[in-house]
């Protein structure tokens, strides 16, 4: 029958783009200016949520943790609630049945002087990431040449921010790609596992639930992480901060790539080492919300 919706497919929701003082922007309409500084030198902040039933989840830490990178590189934001409005514009009317990758950037804005540039953008959270989510990823470590404190040593260079300068996170994610393998994990050149170019990582030992200090290395303090722990004893866990070693990770009870959007992945080979599923996965990811 013509106009029936008998069989109907609800259409698939598509990428939204928004801007700041001048609202969503169909996702083909330029954003950044050819002199934008986030363009020429990745100068600029970023903040990565999950939308679930229409909402972000840990907004208010995204924008906190946003706040104190903009104060370290001395970027002006806009207020709170500006940033709000704008994260409110760009959901608005997403299907709450539909997972979310819901992004803030921050640029410096024009190289000859001006306001930031600042936009949101939302998409379907990628199938790779649900895929990561439900069967694990394979990872391998890879150098990075530092000591494990050295950044915090570096009072000039901010640490622990989500920077728009991505070169390096994308190298090493390329050669992971050539390596056959989904993600890489770095060591520091005293022999510490530090973090993922886009994930933290936790293991299990034990009862104790692991994460690696943010505070003492300059990693990414990560949003879903500080969740995590803060929430452990609810699976009758402990939660701690300790330094590990890729030989202590070989030998934990668990271990797995914690990330904004992805959730939380677990790590079913590192460096070619098969490892057991572990069988707390399933009771973390109900505890953090994220469907599998």
């Amino acid at each position: 029958m013509v106009g029936s919706s008998v069989g109907k497919v609800a259409a698939e929701p598509t990428a939204r783009i928004a801007v700041l003082g001048r609202g969503t922007v169909p996702p083909g309409d330029p954003v950044l200016r050819g002199d934008d500084l986030g363009v020429l030198h990745g100068d600029g902040l970023f903040e990565s949520m999950h939308l679930r039933r229409g909402r972000p989840w840990l907004r208010d830490e995204h924008l906190a943790r946003l706040a104190a990178a903009a104060t370290a590189v001395e970027l002006d934001l806009p207020p709170t609630s500006a940033l709000i409005d704008l994260l409110d514009e760009v959901r608005a009317g997403w299907p709450e049945q539909v997972e979310g990758a819901l992004r803030l950037v921050c640029t410096r804005g024009p190289e000859g002087g001006g306001p930031p540039t600042v936009y949101a953008t939302l998409a379907e959270v990628p199938p790779a990431s649900r895929a990561a989510r439900r069967d694990g990823i394979t990872v391998a470590t890879l150098p990075l040449g530092l000591p494990a404190t050295a950044r915090n040593d570096l009072t000039w260079l901010p640490a622990g921010i989500k920077s728009t300068s991505y070169a390096v996170n994308t190298a090493a994610r390329r050669w992971a790609r050539r390596a056959g393998v989904d993600d890489v994990l770095w060591i520091s050149s005293d022999g510490y596992a530090l973090e993922s170019p886009i994930a933290n990582v936790v293991w299990l030992t034990g009862d104790t639930l692991c994460t690696v200090p943010a505070a003492t290395t300059g990693i990414l303090p990560g949003t879903t992480v500080a969740w995590l722990r803060a929430h452990a004893a609810e699976l009758g866990l402990s939660a701690a901060e300790r330094m590990v070693t890729p030989a202590e990770l070989h030998a934990a009870d668990g271990v797995w790539f914690s990330s904004s959007v992805r959730g939380l992945a677990e790590v079913r080979m590192l460096d070619g080492v098969r490892r057991d599923d572990c069988p707390r996965t399933p009771a973390l990811h109900a505890l953090l919300g994220f469907p599998v």
